[in-house]
């Protein structure tokens, strides 16, 4: 293959509230350039308060809307593509029937909340308390990190395992239908690359899949095993012959069929969003940690190939598993995950109050003061995850007094989602033992200077910022050009990655900054179980 040869790789994005195709140029010791691009929103449907769901078919026409306008926009015709590479959402869910392929309900987003009651139940059920006290006795005796995770384990809404089972439980034709063994299961990654392969033909044979990065999030899947894990199957009523067989992010997946856009196209590659996002980062080594501010934050520690157990609440995960042509698996990393479910969603909720008129100004208003008054904000619309695991915390601003103006309430706003990512980064800390010299962010929310500079000073260690501020698209397509041989060796797509801006610590902010979240730690206190406390107010 020449250095000169350029190929074109599509690359499919569906995101929580988006779907992206970006087609790349991409040549072997070239920077991979976009020279295509289409959005479409996902349309999210709200049924009842606290279900979010979307519709399988309007989903699947923006899909292959979305791919034909940024081929159009790059003025290719779709035979001139390589291959396509395909990153999606994750624990967002449909089940559908194996003869038919007609779906049984629409695709349960991991943003859906139908089974709280059943989380609730669940985690303070005695079975679980069994299981983690024969765990933890397991884990004295053997002191296999295994055992340790499930000794601590917690139920969570976004996991999948009970917005299945709550499914399994109450959609009556997919009930009588189970009795057949016709039914089958699939986050997006499994349901899209079903349909894709298929084609028009709504019967024909075609595998059963989901990769690796997409399963292991799902709650039910064991990472340390690398399989579905029997006692969650077993414990939630979950049969095996629904499950997609688990693939790596290598595997052989196939192709479009000729009938969807005229001709067939190669899938490449296939990965859940962090995971890309990862990729788009570059953190291959152990030790890498990288931050995602989008719609939530999402930290991910780079654990190599050693798979960590958590106690503080942090969630271990196989980031990525490649195969070397036909032979073993060569190579594999383990992620931590700790996530919080509130950053964008802030920075929306204050532009609707008219906090600012565009977020791009938000940077510029908090530096205008020097500190924020006095002023505290709990991001907490969906709750406090880890380290704090409230998901009945109240969100608010505390503090405020009659010299508090615009600026202060914006500053402790951004202050307060930078406070947020550093408490998981400490958990990272004292969860792997590593030393960490360098954070690099991506994600909407990371082009915020303001809270670049704060995570900065909080962790007193660099962050960086690369040039694709959303590098979940990038991610994807670099799995896929190595998995098709454009690149070699992951170092080379190390050399690709361009960095847009460094933040250095500033020793002069830190202690300051640090005293500021020590004070909103206080403050979390106050916003902590404020639901309960509302509604035994309610009741009296």
């Amino acid at each position: 293959m020449e250095a000169t040869d350029q190929h074109f790789i599509a690359t499919l994005d569906v995101g929580t509230t988006t779907i992206r195709c970006i087609i790349y140029a991409a040549r072997i010791n070239g920077e991979p350039v976009s020279v295509g691009t289409a959005y479409d929103h996902v349309d999210l449907i709200y049924p009842f308060p606290g279900w979010v769901e979307i519709n399988p078919e309007t989903l699947w026409a923006s899909v292959l809307r979305t791919i034909r306008k940024a081929i159009e926009d790059a003025n290719l015709t779709i035979g001139q593509l390589n291959c396509l590479a395909i990153s999606t959402q994750r624990n967002s869910f449909t089940c559908w029937n194996r003869n038919t392929g007609q779906v049984y309900h629409n695709f349960i987003t991991w943003k859906d909340l139908r089974a709280d009651q059943l989380v609730k139940e669940w985690n303070s059920s005695f079975t679980l308390r069994l299981l983690k006290l024969g765990a933890s006795f397991l884990h004295f005796f053997t002191r296999s990190k295994r055992f340790l995770a499930g000794s601590v384990i917690k139920l969570m809404n976004p996991q999948v395992t009970l917005r299945l089972s709550w499914v399994l439980q109450n959609n009556a034709s997919l009930i009588e239908d189970m009795k057949d063994g016709t039914v089958l299961y699939g986050t997006i990654d499994s349901w899209l690359l079903y349909r894709l392969r298929q084609g028009n033909d709504p019967t024909g044979p075609v595998e059963h899949i989901s990769d690796v990065t997409n399963c292991t999030s799902t709650g039910f899947y064991d990472p340390f095993g690398q399989e579905w894990a029997g006692w969650a199957l077993n414990l939630f009523s979950i049969k095996k012959e629904l499950l997609p067989k688990v693939v790596d992010n290598s595997y052989d997946f196939g192709h479009v069929h000729e009938t969807l856009l005229g001709t067939k196209i190669k899938i490449a590659a296939s990965v859940s969003d962090q995971s890309a996002s990862l990729w788009g980062n570059c953190c291959f080594e152990r030790g890498d940690v990288k931050i995602t501010m989008g719609t939530g934050s999402f930290l991910n520690v780079n654990t190599g190939t050693q798979c960590l157990a958590s106690v503080h609440g942090l969630y271990p995960l196989i980031g990525y598993k490649l195969q070397g042509g036909t032979g073993p698996i060569t190579d594999i990393n383990y992620l931590m995950e700790g996530s919080s479910n509130d950053t964008g969603s802030i920075i929306e909720w204050a532009l609707k109050m008219g906090l600012f008129q565009d977020p791009a100004e938000s940077a510029t208003m908090a530096m205008a003061v020097p500190n924020s008054d006095g002023v505290l904000f709990v991001p907490a619309f969906s709750g406090l995850g880890p380290p704090i695991h409230d998901d009945t915390a109240g969100s608010g601003f505390i503090g405020i007094k009659p010299s508090t103006r615009k600026e202060h309430l914006v500053r402790a706003l951004l202050e307060s989602l930078a406070f947020r990512v550093a408490l998981l980064y400490d958990c990272a800390l004292k969860e792997t033992g590593f030393s960490f010299t360098i954070i690099k962010v991506d994600g909407g929310v990371s082009k915020n200077d303001f809270i670049c500079q704060t995570l900065a000073n909080l962790t007193g260690i660099e962050v960086e910022r690369g040039e694709v501020a959303d590098s979940t698209a990038m991610g994807a397509m670099f799995m896929a050009g190595l998995n098709c041989g454009i690149w070699n060796t992951k170092r080379q797509l190390i050399d690709l990655r361009k960095v847009e801006k460094k933040f250095s610590p500033d020793a002069n902010q830190r202690a300051k900054q640090l005293k500021q979240m020590r004070g909103w730690e206080r403050a979390v206190d106050r916003f902590k179980k404020w639901y309960i406390l509302d509604d035994i107010k309610k009741l009296d």
